[in-house]
């Protein structure tokens, strides 16, 4: 921080509010906390290096967890239009009333 404020406020310095970009620009882009930290360890530790490769690296991980969590989504999708294809028509009576109304457990037993 640069200090704090009369009122004792924590007061911040352009390059803290750069900081604080970059971390907002890198967590946007899907990079978790750890991977965050771990450039800007990188970043701090070895001024001289180039940051780019990291970030690049960092963000092909990001789009494999992404590319993977669309996977799970399309086939959770597939799993529910398959369920709703093949329960047609109890859907359309649950949307129409109470889901308990056709639940085979509630019909009454002949006498």
């Amino acid at each position: 921080t640069a200090g704090r404020s009369p009122g004792n406020y924590r007061l911040f310095d352009e390059s803290a509010l750069w900081c604080v970009e970059v971390i907002r620009n890198l967590r946007s882009l899907g990079l978790t906390v750890a991977e965050v930290r771990e450039i800007a360890g990188i970043y701090l530790g070895q001024p001289d290096e180039p940051i780019a490769p990291q970030i690049a690296l960092r963000v092909r991980a990001a789009r494999s967890r992404i590319d993977a969590r669309i996977h799970e989504l399309r086939e959770l999708r597939r799993r529910i239009d398959k369920f709703e294809a093949a329960h047609a028509v109890e859907v359309a009576a649950a949307r129409r009333s109470d889901s308990r109304a056709t639940d085979p457990r509630r019909r009454k037993q002949p006498a």
